[in-house]
């Protein structure tokens, strides 16, 4: 985006930047849980500039174009579409992820599932994220473990084109394989160290259905059935299979009430050592068991 540091008009003359950010907050304190950072993210974005300019030079003003394109953002910020889409970015584990409306916005709760996997898969080992959606596991691994061997698989064509992008982009592409296929028609050939991903796990009739807050994301990667956990008996069957036999491990994300089921579903698959750990709000969040 190209810069504007060099309008420079007085307050007054037009919208000046922080008066831009304090209406939009306003506008946004009902649709959003962080509007002023939404607000000032979205403002930096358009206008190029650092973070820190914000703070710097709030009395500088916006061209007439830059006022309604802001404005226009502001807009779709309020109606719900997540600011990452907005964007066409995320922060992830230190990565600028590109997303769009083909695949899920990365949460905090998955970087406790890189952080797993990570401290689970040995030297050289070998890691599969299944449904990878934008990439955001398997390239947050390949990047802060340059030893890995990282498999990534994704069915649908749109979001596989997300997860290339951003893999060639962070200079993974020669560490970072991606399949186009979906774990019910067979998962790439192991075995694997460490199986961990984030399926589906939204149940028929959640609050967020009818709330909207997840109007504007892809329902095939969110929806999983009347108890949200249908994604994951699918996936056992042949993640079990896929893993190494005495140390492999499958790690997955899932709903912070979903806990003890995905715990039986683990532990009735034949796998031991079954665990959950927690989000940074204290619920469970990802589970894991070991293949024997």
């Amino acid at each position: 985006m190209p810069s504007t540091e060099g309008t420079r008009a007085v307050a007054g003359a037009g919208l000046s930047r922080g008066k831009a950010v304090r209406e939009a907050a306003e506008a946004l304190a009902g649709s959003s849980s962080s509007p002023r950072l939404d607000a000032e993210l979205l403002l930096t974005d358009l206008l190029g500039i650092p973070y820190s300019h914000l703070f710097a030079y709030p009395e500088r003003c916006l061209a007439p174009g830059q006022a309604a394109a802001f404005r226009e953002r502001i807009a779709r910020r309020a109606a719900g579409e997540p600011a990452a889409y907005i964007l066409g970015y995320c922060g992830f584990r230190g990565l600028d992820l590109a997303v769009t409306p083909a695949v899920l916005v990365p949460r905090p709760e998955t970087e406790h599932v890189v952080e797993q996997a990570i401290a689970r898969l040995p030297h050289g080992g070998k890691l599969l994220d299944p449904g990878t959606g934008c990439g955001a596991i398997a390239l947050a691994v390949a990047a802060e473990r340059p030893d890995a061997r990282v498999t990534a698989t994704e069915r649908c064509p749109e979001a596989r084109a997300v997860a290339a992008e951003n893999r060639d982009r962070l200079g993974l592409a020669g560490r970072v394989a991606l399949h186009a296929c979906d774990w019910a028609d067979g998962l790439p050939e192991g075995p694997f160290d460490v199986i961990a991903g984030n399926p589906p796990y939204v149940e028929t009739g959640a609050p967020e259905w009818a709330d909207g807050a997840l109007a504007h994301e892809p329902e095939a990667a969110l929806a999983a059935g009347t108890d949200g956990l249908a994604a994951i008996r699918s996936l056992l069957p042949p993640a079990v299979a896929a893993l190494a036999r005495g140390s492999g491990t499958l790690i997955l994300e899932h709903g912070a009430a979903q806990g003890p089921a995905v715990r039986r579903l683990l532990a009735a698959s034949g796998l031991t050592g079954v665990a959950t750990g927690h989000d940074l709000s204290g619920q469970e969040r990802v589970s894991h068991g070991r293949r024997p």
